[in-house]
């Protein structure tokens, strides 16, 4: 495999070969073409940013422009095997209906998210009494595109309050996976594979 992005890399072992995708707010398209590539998969994008579908395009990807928000409702019901939402979640003004409409497109989904109740991140509001700039999240509270600060924790409150089921769950500290011990805590970013 390629030099993706831990969460992406966690993702693309799970996802079946020859699998149809649709990856929301698919960024450059590392994802798409590893999939495309590796694991021989009908992968499509939706993106929101103009340059990374044109990034997209140039590289043979299908990929179109639009907003998860306003524009999974024009695909049609169990369309694809996956539907992939990687790092957009906490960027969405209604992430419920994101869920319920990429459950809806897609028989399984992917989400990862940063988990915004990282100890690191709770050292750094207690120590500085600042939003933390980190890796995972570089940008300054005023810069940043997340709107919604979820933890693994609301994630999964989330999921039982929908009736969605939480078919896997993977858990990383860094760059290197974590065990789902105490994930709320430890965990900097957290990947789910759901379904209803």
């Amino acid at each position: 495999m390629s030099a993706l992005r831990p969460d992406l890399e966690l993702i693309a072992r799970h996802v079946a070969p020859g699998a149809t995708v649709l990856d929301v707010g698919c960024g450059d398209g590392a994802l798409l073409a590893e999939l495309r590539d590796e694991r021989g998969c009908d992968a499509r994008g939706l993106e929101i940013d103009p340059g990374n579908v044109e990034a997209c395009v140039a590289r043979g990807l299908s990929v179109i422009q639009g907003d998860a928000e306003r524009d999974l409702v024009f695909y049609p019901g169990g369309a694809f095997d996956y539907a992939i939402l990687s790092q957009t979640l906490q960027t969405a003004h209604r992430p419920a209906l994101v869920l319920d409409e990429l459950l809806r497109v897609g028989k399984r989904a992917f989400v990862s998210f940063p988990n915004f109740a990282f100890w690191r991140v709770r050292v750094s509001l207690l120590w500085h009494g600042q939003m933390p700039v980190t890796r995972l999240l570089p940008e300054s509270w005023h810069e940043t595109p997340n709107i919604h600060h979820l933890t693994v924790t609301d994630f999964r409150e989330l999921m039982r309050e929908r009736n969605i089921t939480v078919e896997g769950s993977w858990f990383l500290h860094g760059d290197k996976q974590t065990t789902p011990a105490a994930a709320n805590w430890r965990a900097e970013h957290a990947v789910f594979l759901l379904s209803r």
